[in-house]
């Protein structure tokens, strides 16, 4: 094979990705994805319905039943992530709300639903480590909000963990050493994949 062949050939090859199962954008592919993973997203797409247009879970249910790929999703997960944040809303908008620089109605609703997923598991699923709680709420929010939605995302729920998760918290401090959790700012993917958590 000459010179000329071999870099034409390494031409017509797309570049190679830093990360394994990640994207150009460090999203993470949809087939290193968890059970659990793929419920958080159906349980957004479902939120948003009911942020932006005020649907009822019951109807909300049964369109995202429907998608393609839901049978790939943890649905006991998803089911307590949709109904959950739904039935306690209000309850999850109070502990957001003091962490917020402005009015809780000019949050784009896909950030406002990332935020009910992280503290609804923060609050109610001890299973999932807070830290993968803090990362999967991340993850959705770089995949299907705005250029810098997640690092606000990021703020409000690193904020929050403290007071949700105070042992967690304070055991991650004492690891640290510098008396502060460091702030997660991209995924760790294996922390919730099923070979090392398949809970999470």
């Amino acid at each position: 094979m000459s010179d000329d062949t071999q870099s034409t050939s390494a031409k017509s090859r797309p570049p190679r990705q830093p990360r394994k199962g990640v994207t150009s954008t460090g999203v993470r592919k949809a087939a290193s994805k968890s059970t659990r993973s793929r419920s958080r997203e159906f349980a957004l797409q479902a939120l948003y319905q009911h942020i932006v247009g005020g649907n009822d879970a019951t109807s909300i249910d049964m369109f995202t039943r429907d998608l393609a790929g839901f049978h790939k999703c943890d649905t006991a997960h998803y089911d307590a992530l949709l109904h959950g944040c739904i039935e306690t809303a209000a309850d999850l908008d109070a502990l957001i709300a003091p962490k917020l620089d402005r009015r809780m109605e000019e949050l784009s609703p896909i950030e406002h639903a990332c935020m009910w997923i992280g503290v609804y598991e923060f609050l109610h699923c001890p299973d999932v480590p807070w830290r993968v709680v803090l990362n999967e709420s991340i993850e959705l929010a770089k995949e299907f909000g705005g250029t810098d939605g997640h690092k606000y995302v990021n703020g409000v729920l690193h904020a929050l963990a403290p007071t949700l998760r105070p042992t967690e918290v304070a055991a991650d401090k004492g690891q640290n050493g510098a008396g502060k959790p460091e702030q997660a700012t991209k995924a760790e993917p294996a922390a919730d994949q099923p070979a090392q958590d398949s809970q999470a």
